[in-house]
């Protein structure tokens, strides 16, 4: 060997020497950080413990300054403590034992607010609008709908006694349910909107979700759908592999759907779609909202990367991130984000860049990342950093304040309620409409009710002041009068909005009698995003020429 060449190993072999204590050095000193500030924070904790004014929780106070610290990482990057395992198995598995109600807290009452058919409460006869005062004999009227819902939940096969207030029913009833094992529905509902056009509503990625979409494939196809309308909207995402198996029902075998990379070189991975397609030539719209997130995005970004279908609606949320559990002491776990992921375009849809935030401290959650320009197969132009934009955008019909009103108050929540109570059935999901004659008595039934407009609080704080203050009387009177006009402007909205108002109040009674399903399939016929779907099938030329790029 030359001199020239044994220089040259020796300065190598010297510089990786270097690095190596460099980057030993740097592994020491952040070792040696967190242990001193788990010490620190160790020490903060005895002394709180020791000498604050006031008994302290440890358990709360560590899960607050967990929770603090996590967050300050990004919203996804949770700690979960044992009591809170069960959600997360709810939400990546859609099963729970229970007896398969949804319940809120309205006007400090317990609700019942929704009820999925076939599952125990519901085939009870418990009722959308009922009041659970007693579970199991323990009075929970003043209880969170969190502490209700754990006492509602349990092992299937054992029961739960509950004593329910209906609405014009003089007496508490009393119901005792056997819990069974509740698998939510990804798929609650599909059918056809038009004849050849076939629906889909997928609302959820938990286990099974892309066996449940192909059943309601092979259903429609059965009734002879030759289109096809998914619909994503409000879907908040679930298991990447239940996206990427959704996305090979449309997309053929070998291709990239979605590649994962973060700090951990090992974890970096494209997954691609690995059986054979069930129908690769279908025409598909998506129907895509702002609330579509994580699992969603991935599956509406990889069909129009690919340009297998037509997007519609508003840009979706843009979640970006990957998260998985660590097992933590004590049976806790650590939820963490671990990676992005990015679609076949390249191109990343993580709406919010949680990193430059930290960097410059700032509160405000809505600092965007930096948009780059990427293609899709045909070669339309396609944005990262802002979720996924729509092909067509439908925007959402704002409702009228009166609507709003209506629906903030829980007014049309208990016209329905009333409604139920007087009628024991009503027509087929599909048949039913909410008739002139029928909005005249909620009409009606309204004039006893406090429908205040937003502005209301307003005027009454100012009336209340005028009068703290002596104003004169002139003041006074005027307030008084600006109350009495927003009155009649009220009544006079009452009529002017009549229609809207009408549909909302259809689907809210029709969920009464048909659940999940038949809401879905009331809001079928007017439902913009929908219409739009329809309308552009009828114009294939038009759909084709949104899957290709500009000349």
């Amino acid at each position: 060997m030359t001199p020239y060449r044994r220089k040259w190993r020796h300065l190598i072999a010297l510089s990786l020497l270097l690095f190596g204590l460099l980057a030993g050095t740097h592994l020491q000193d952040k070792y040696f950080k967190l242990g001193k500030n788990l010490e620190i924070f160790a020490d903060a904790l005895k002394e709180l413990n020791a000498y604050y004014v006031d008994e302290i929780d440890p358990d709360a106070v560590v899960k607050t300054g967990l929770d603090a610290m996590l967050y300050s990482l990004d919203p996804y990057t949770t700690f979960l403590p044992e009591e809170d395992l069960e959600s997360l198995k709810t939400f990546t598995t859609g099963e729970y034992g229970g007896i398969g109600a949804h319940i809120d807290r309205r006007k400090e009452k317990t609700i019942v607010t929704m009820l999925y058919r076939d599952c125990p409460a519901h085939k009870a006869g418990l009722r959308v609008g009922d009041e659970i005062s007693q579970v199991n004999g323990e009075d929970i009227t003043d209880s969170p709908s969190e502490h209700v819902s754990s006492l509602l939940k349990g092992m299937p096969g054992t029961s739960v006694q509950l004593s329910v207030v209906r609405h014009a029913v003089e007496k508490p009833l009393a119901f005792t349910l056997t819990r069974e094992k509740i698998m939510l529905k990804n798929v609650p509902y599909h059918g056809q909107v038009k004849k050849g056009i076939g629906y889909i509503k997928l609302a959820s990625f938990t286990t099974h979700a892309a066996d449940e979409v192909q059943g309601a494939l092979e259903s429609l196809k059965e009734s002879d759908t030759q289109k096809l309308i998914l619909d994503l909207r409000g879907n908040p995402g679930g298991i990447l592999e239940e996206a990427i198996k959704v996305v090979n029902l449309f997309i053929e075998q070998g291709l990239a759907v979605v590649t994962t990379k973060g700090k951990v070189a090992s974890l970096a991975k494209t997954y691609t779609t690995a059986q054979r397609a069930y129908d690769t030539t279908m025409p598909i719209i998506v129907l895509v909202d702002q609330k579509s997130a994580s699992a969603s995005e991935i599956v509406a970004g990889v069909i129009q990367d690919y340009d297998r279908g037509v997007l519609i609606g508003k840009n979706t949320f843009g979640k970006g991130l990957v998260q998985t559990t660590r097992t933590l002491s004590y049976n806790t776990q650590l939820k963490l984000t671990i990676s992005k992921y990015y679609m076949p375009s390249g191109r990343s849809i993580q709406k919010i860049d949680h990193s430059r935030q930290r960097q410059k401290n700032i509160t405000d959650r809505v600092m965007s990342m930096p948009q780059e320009v990427f293609t899709t197969q045909a070669g339309r132009r396609v944005c990262d950093g802002n979720g996924i934009a729509p092909d067509l955008e439908v925007d959402r019909l704002s409702l009228a304040p009166i609507a709003a009103s209506l629906i903030k108050q829980d007014l049309i929540f208990d016209y329905a309620t009333f409604f139920q109570a007087k009628n024991d059935r009503i027509v087929p999901a599909k048949d039913f409409v909410f008739s002139a004659t029928q909005y005249r008595d909620f009409i009606a039934w309204l004039k006893d009710k406090d429908c205040a407009y937003s502005i209301e609080p307003s005027i009454d704080q100012l009336l209340k002041q005028a009068q703290d203050e002596s104003y004169t009387a002139g003041i006074k009177e005027k307030i008084a009068l600006l109350k009495t006009q927003i009155h009649h402007h009220k009544e006079e909205d009452l009529q002017k909005f009549e229609e809207p108002i009408k549909l909302i109040l259809q689907e809210e009674i029709i969920a009464r009698y048909y659940c999940q399903e038949g809401a879905i399939e009331a809001m079928l016929d007017h439902d913009q995003s929908i219409q739009k779907a329809c309308a552009l099938f009828q114009d294939m030329r038009q759909y084709h020429s949104l899957l290709k790029a500009p000349e």
